[in-house]
């Protein structure tokens, strides 16, 4: 048998995905088409503390905002495998024109580009509805920190 670290309280938890949201640079971001097709990308991103939302940008044509224009479900994963963050939401596109100017300001600070000026790049806005996060087995059934889009924690 393994021995795993004793489980992390719910209230530890909540500050460890706050550090992955605040830190970390790239997530995966799962989609699906209309007709049901997955799609599975990696993406940068900044969390927007003002809007409590995810910001990441890809072009307009690829099957990531394709498949959530005007907005749609959105499934975000954080972290290595042992340190897991799952995030779902709805997402909704905003154009670079659109973006506030301090979001836009920070997610070019943050990840040293900028696709505002960029014609086919819009802004993926994700608004998260239930987070979960856990390591181990250990942490498995208090693993919901948000339903509903209200912490529970």
């Amino acid at each position: 048998m393994t021995d795993h670290d004793p489980a992390r309280t719910r209230e530890q938890r909540k500050q460890d995905v706050f550090d992955h949201l605040r830190q970390d640079e790239d997530a995966w971001v799962a989609t699906a088409s209309s007709d049901g097709v997955p799609t599975l990308v990696p993406l940068s991103f900044l969390w927007d503390d003002a809007t409590g939302t995810l910001v990441m940008s890809t072009r307009r044509t690829n099957p990531t905002a394709v498949n959530v224009t005007p907005g749609g479900p959105v499934r975000v994963t954080l972290g290595p495998t042992r340190d897991v963050v799952l995030i779902e939401g709805e997402a909704e596109i905003v154009e670079g024109a659109d973006l506030p100017t301090a979001v836009g300001d920070a997610f070019a600070t943050k990840l040293r580009w900028d696709p505002r000026p960029r014609s086919p790049w819009v802004f993926l806005r994700i608004t998260p509805q239930t987070v979960r996060a856990w390591r181990e087995v250990n942490e498995l059934a208090d693993r919901d920190l948000m339903l509903a889009g209200k912490w529970l924690v």
